[in-house]
Parts: structure tokens; sequence; C-alpha cells
């Protein structure tokens, strides 16, 4: 039995339990080919927060709660609770603000991109190879020295304040003071019940802490040390999705006229080249970094804090594509955000003896 639950089987069930539930999350009210998706997710609970106002995008995610909530749970269960932090937090944050902004023209996650292919929306073709190659670009800069620094042992209460900031959130999702926003059409208005969203969440945060499930890390490991074992949960996830997506009459093949999508394949593919990248520096995909956090990595919860700040910065200053496209200004914030990334691993390395 314990041969039969190995961990590289752990994984491919986790891959496909995400991937099923995204499918089915659609199916509950989630918008479509979004069940999950990191980086949207986030986006609407900042502007719930009132830190952006695009109306449309406005709602506190449970989704994302579950996920730190969830990896809390397994990191205390399992003894791998440390609080940690230390590790060049303003590098990590401004890669953190830069990885949002990435998948905000693009219009999603690694995580969406793949359930958008799942959904047969045919722009996650692009948006994964932009993930693959900023990925690669991050190896080059891995191999050469490229180094953050070490994380140092702190206090458990510093591991503890991002999960105690989603209880904080949970309440205001439950409460709904009116300081609180949420969308009444568009994106943000569409939503699985909070039980139902809090349960997706805490299950998957749960498996993902366990496995240490990352949808960049997988292509950096197939590419740096030839390991499958991360990219067998992408495969599962997108064949869960797929498989549900085909029952549930959810999957529409085509480039044109995909929900919350556009198909200009240039800046969809820079954009997700600048997500593959940010996050082959910071040390893993969005979800990876609310694993970590979940976990007492305070490193990560900085990184959590430049997601939330990209987000609001993309809104606030018309970076975000829409379904027309890419705005005015966001291909020119990722070639800047390219470079920035690009001057940082060069600059972020230690010499090799």
């Amino acid at each position: 039995m314990s041969r039969f639950w190995s961990l590289k089987k752990w994984i491919i069930l986790t891959g496909l339990v995400m991937g099923v539930l995204a499918a089915l999350l659609v199916e509950w009210g989630n918008p479509p080919n979004m069940g999950i998706c990191i980086a949207c997710f986030i986006r609407d609970i900042v502007g719930g927060l009132g830190l952006h106002r695009a109306g449309a995008v406005q709602y506190i995610r449970p989704e994302i709660l579950g996920f730190v909530l969830g990896s809390f749970i397994a990191a205390y269960a399992f003894g791998e609770f440390r609080a940690r932090g230390g590790s060049s937090p303003l590098v990590r944050f401004l890669l953190g603000a830069l990885v949002m902004i990435g998948t905000l023209v693009f219009l999603g996650c690694p995580i969406r991109a793949t359930l958008r292919l799942a959904g047969g929306d045919l722009n996650g073709i692009t948006g994964l190879a932009g993930v693959a190659i900023g990925a690669l670009a991050g190896i080059y800069f891995l191999k050469r020295g490229y180094n953050l620094g070490r994380a140092v042992r702190i206090p458990a209460a510093a591991g503890w304040i991002v999960p105690l900031a989603m209880i904080g959130l949970l309440l205001l999702a439950i409460l709904q003071p009116g300081f609180i926003f949420s969308s009444e059409q568009g994106p943000g208005s569409q939503h699985a019940i909070l039980g139902i969203s809090l349960g997706v969440g805490l299950l998957v945060g749960f498996l993902a802490q366990r496995t240490r499930m990352c949808f960049v890390g997988a292509w950096r490991d197939i590419f740096l040390i030839r390991d499958g074992y991360l990219m067998s949960a992408v495969v599962a996830c997108f064949v869960g999705a797929l498989i549900f997506n085909l029952i549930l009459g959810q999957f529409h093949l085509g480039f044109d006229g995909q929900p919350a999508a556009h198909s200009n394949h240039l800046w969809n593919f820079l954009g997700m080249a600048l997500v593959g990248l940010g996050a082959t520096l910071v040390g893993g995909c969005p979800l990876r970094q609310l694993t970590l956090s979940g976990e007492g990595d305070t490193d990560a919860g900085i990184t959590i804090l430049g997601l939330l700040a990209g987000a609001a910065f993309a809104h606030n200053f018309g970076l975000a594509s829409s379904g027309a496209g890419p705005s005015a200004f966001g291909p020119l914030t990722v070639i800047l955000g390219l470079a920035i990334a690009i001057c940082l691993g060069f600059l972020m390395r230690v010499r090799l003896s």
C-alpha cells in the first residue's frame, strides 16, 4: 500500500483533483475557464479591499484563503511549519509585482493558462510557451550563480502573520462589512458559494503543500535536471480539467471569442515569459508562494505582498488587458519588467569558485 501511494502518485492525484475541481468550480459559479486562477483571484481580492476600482473584478475569493490555510494545516500536521525569512525581501516584492503584471497582460497565471487550454482556448498554448521560455531564461541565471541569499530561522509568530491575515480576510468575506466591494457584474460577480470555494481551497492547499506542486517549477525542473515530478501534476491537472470540461459542456475550441481572454499572441507570449522568468527567480509560481507562506516562509509572504501591489498597480494605471486585447501601456510595462528581471538576474549573483 505504501508503495502504491508513492510521492509521484500523490502529485499526479493532486493534479487530477485540482483539474477536476477547477472544472466543477466553473459549473458551480466561477467564471468560465477560471475555475482556479491565483492571479485573477488575488486581483479580485485587491479590488474587494478597494485597492483598485475596476468594478468588474472585486470580490474576496475564498479559494486563496483556503490555499494558505490548507497549507498551514498540512505543515503543522506533518511537523513542517518553520518560520524563516530574510532572503532579499525587497527583490522578492519587486519580482512578485512583475509576475502579477505579466499575468494580467496575458489574463491568467500558469494554472489558468493550463485550464484555458483544457477548456479549448488555444491561446493557452502561447501562454504556456511563454512560461517555458521564461523558465529557461531563469535557468540561465541560476546556472551562473543567481541567488537571493539564505533565509534564517525567525520567531514562530512571524510565520503566523500571513495565515492570520487570511483568517481576517475570511471574516470580511463572511461578514461583508460596508467597506468591502463586491462586483455586481463581470468576473467578480461570478463565484461559487463561499463554503464550496473555501473547501476547494483548503483541500488543494493541503495537497499542494504535501507535494510541493509548482506550475513554473515544473518547467524549470524539466529543463534543469530532467525531472518530471512536478510536470506530472501539470499534465494531470490538464487531463482532469479537459475530461470534466467535455462532460460538462464547457469545452469550446478556438483562439477567438474565449472568455476573459484575447488573441494577441505576441503579448500573451511575452507576458507569460515575464511570469516564467520572475517566478523562477523568486523560487516558485504564485500557488507555490501561497503554500510556502502557509509553512511559515515570510519571504513568500513578501512575494504575495508584491503580487497584491502588482494587481493594484496594473488596474489603477490601466496596464491589465481585456477581452479586446492588451491595454495601451501593458506591453511597455512587460518590456520594462523583462528588462528589470534580467538585470536582477545578472546583479543578484554570488561569485562561483
